[in-house]
């Protein structure tokens, strides 16, 4: 009888685990709740489980991969999600995955870091860039922080008083970020072709190396922030 009862507690308990497993996957609103600073004012990292879909991913290195990530609710930054390369390979556009790891900020960007995955079985989804032109320069913003983007008839404004359209992070060897800006009613923002996410072979990076300073373009890409709104630009062409 005692044995019957351990038993019985026993796949009570573990029934009870699995119910918890499955509560703990967040919503991107509960996600956006969990603070980043304490009482104190000290920085946080909050455990979160999210269920959301591969839409990019960074070059994989050393059994890590970054991604690009949203559902139907929102989107996510996962930095160096722990990955074998064999992993990585399944990672394209479209994959559902349930991510665990925590909630931290680095210089605005609000990522998820130390994590892991799974792949789960479900149609594949693909964000459509949301315009967000109308939002630049406005605490709004923000609020599509890491989302799927366009700007649309956006100027490209000399980078720096050398009058160049562009600039290399390493321009002797030309194998690393591009940067560029471009302009909308006036005001200048700032953007960038990450490296790791389109290398010098891709159509967007060769694309901002033809840039002319007073071309007028549109844009595609991820809102990423560093100190501010810093997108991480996918496609760039002739404006619409």
């Amino acid at each position: 009888m005692k044995k019957l009862l351990v038993l019985v507690l026993a796949l009570a308990m573990c029934f009870s685990l699995a119910i918890a497993e499955e509560a703990a996957v967040m919503t991107h609103e509960d996600y956006l709740a969990l603070p980043l600073v304490d009482e104190a004012g000290e920085a946080v990292q909050s455990p979160v489980t999210v269920e959301t879909y591969v839409q990019a991913t960074q070059s994989w290195w050393d059994n890590k991969i970054t991604v690009y990530a949203q559902s139907e609710d929102g989107a996510y930054f996962i930095y160096e999600l722990a990955c074998t390369e064999e992993d990585a390979a399944k990672l394209v556009p479209g994959t559902k995955i349930r991510v665990s790891g925590y909630k931290a900020e680095w210089s605005g960007e609000v990522e998820i870091v130390d994590g892991t995955f799974e792949i789960l079985e479900a149609d594949p989804f693909i964000a459509e860039a949301k315009d967000v032109t109308a939002l630049l320069g406005t605490d709004e913003l923000v609020n599509s922080q890491n989302e799927f983007v366009s700007f649309k008839g956006m100027t490209v404004e000399a980078y720096d008083e050398s009058g160049a359209a562009f600039a290399y992070k390493n321009e002797a060897e030309k194998t690393d970020d591009l940067y560029f800006k471009a302009s909308k009613d006036g005001k200048t923002y700032d953007f960038c072709v990450e490296f790791y996410l389109c290398g010098q072979d891709t159509d967007v990076y060769k694309a901002v190396e033809g840039l002319k300073v007073g071309d007028v373009i549109d844009m595609e890409g991820f809102l990423y922030w560093y100190n501010g709104a810093n997108p991480h630009i996918t496609k760039v062409s002739a404006a619409q």
